[in-house]
């Protein structure tokens, strides 16, 4: 049932299946060990749909229908990257899912295609990036990937499932070497972020008796755990009870950065789901959070409830600055939707949605959010702009553009993080913080 949900997720035409996947468990009666698996199947497709693509092509003489596809696809990513089920569970498990869905016909074709990618697996790394599978200790006995030194941009994609427009991005940006580190970065599911609301040690204390585990991170309230902790984190009683809550340390940061002071009007204009909102709220400065998405708004007030923090937040549904007239802020933060670059291992799907034309669109959206945002500040106010993109024209630019067309503003303070596996922030990002003369 498990393979025929991660087909069932994968064959949606949600631009987020991520998030399909929690509605498709629940429906189906997954147990919270089958809905985890569901998860990482799902998951790691995404991650490696380059990979798999290329592997498809070159052990099937033609192109199978996506149906077929989504198929395949789930049955070897069982068996090229979860090591804890054994080949014969996979195959069969995803045999019967084809059969279920396809009818029998098919199953001889998905058998015989899974089969044949065991024959041809190996064991250990090898020299030759067209036969090695990235970050596995497993490689083919043929070439399955494109040249890197010919056609280095569709390696990328094949073996380090980038599209080949945003590896050229990086490429030229950072050089090679950092563009394929963050391409093999962003192979994998990042751990889980944590931020104490109360002191962290004794919150740290609190998750190793749950039975958590759990380490402190580089920020000073960030608490790291497994990626596959979610689910005793948000049962735990200090998650329930306010003392922690998930929120990576770069969205941490860009919240900060407000400065937000007791007593102060702050406007969140893009809250949902509310992390950073809490995190103004906890300054003592009155928030109002606005987002467009009335189901979102209201994950924001549960967040800002379980936080003791929602008697401060007004909430407000809105698409932009529609609703708020001409009311006017102390601080402003503008954290925008973006093309989600920087956090390409906990938002996958986000690298198979760009291209210069959602760039473009996102660009736009925006640049109205910046310009509306910037009016709701009082003379004298702040305004931060914050992305979770690497990409400058959501960045740099955006902010370089508005200040060479808005007199009476300046640039305070500008922060751009790369992921880093090590010691974190594990999302990649952008903040600056603009202040507005009082003339």
């Amino acid at each position: 049932m498990t393979r025929t949900a991660a087909w069932e997720v994968l064959r949606s035409t949600s631009s987020t299946p991520m998030r399909e996947i929690e509605r498709v468990a629940t429906r189906r009666g997954l147990d919270a060990r089958d809905t985890g698996l569901l998860r990482a199947i799902v998951g790691t497709e995404i991650r490696r749909r380059g990979t798999l693509r290329a592997i498809v092509e070159a052990f099937v003489p033609r192109k199978p229908k996506p149906d077929l596809i989504a198929h395949l696809h789930v049955g070897l990513v069982q068996l090229l990257f979860h090591d804890r089920i054994p080949d014969h569970a996979a195959v069969s498990e995803t045999s019967e899912a084809v059969g279920s869905t396809l009818g029998s016909s098919k199953v001889p074709f998905v058998h015989g295609v899974l089969r044949s990618v065991i024959r041809a697996r190996r064991e250990g790394a090898s020299d030759d990036p067209r036969r090695a599978l990235a970050g596995r200790p497993l490689h083919f006995d043929r070439e399955v990937f494109h040249d890197p030194v010919k056609h280095p941009l569709l390696w990328a994609e094949d073996a380090l499932s980038i599209p080949a427009a945003l590896m050229k991005r990086w490429t030229r940006r950072y050089r090679a070497t950092e563009a394929a580190r963050l391409a093999r970065f962003f192979l994998s599911e990042p751990p889980l972020v944590l931020r104490s609301v109360d002191a962290r040690e004794r919150v740290l204390a609190e998750l190793a008796a749950a039975g958590i585990e759990a380490r402190a991170g580089g920020h000073a309230a960030t608490i790291v755990c497994p990626a596959d902790q979610t689910g005793p984190v948000t049962s735990c009683a200090a998650f329930r009870e306010g003392r922690v809550t998930i929120q990576g340390a770069t969205a941490a940061l860009a919240a900060e950065l407000v400065e937000a002071r007791p007593g102060e009007e702050v406007l969140d204009l893009c809250a949902a789901p509310g992390g950073k909102t809490a995190v103004l709220a906890g300054s003592g400065a009155h928030v109002t959070a606005v987002d467009d998405d009335e189901a979102r708004l209201a994950r924001a007030r549960d967040t800002c409830a379980r936080l003791g923090v929602l008697e401060r937040v007004e909430l407000v549904v809105s698409d932009g600055t529609r609703e708020l007239g001409d009311r006017r802020f102390d601080a402003v933060l503008v954290d925008a939707p973006c093309t989600n670059t920087g956090v390409l291992g906990a938002r996958p799907e986000a690298r198979w949605r760009f291209g210069p034309s959602s760039l473009r669109s996102v660009v736009e959206l925006q640049r109205r959010l910046l310009e509306e945002g910037a009016a709701c500040v009082r003379p004298g106010g702040r305004l931060v702009w914050s992305t979770c993109s690497l990409e400058p024209e959501e960045n740099g630019r955006q902010i370089a553009s508005f200040l060479a067309e808005h007199a009476g503003w300046r640039l305070d303070l500008e922060r751009t993080s790369l992921p880093d596996a090590d010691q974190g922030p594990w999302d990649g990002g952008y903040a600056a913080r603009l202040v507005r003369s009082r003339d």
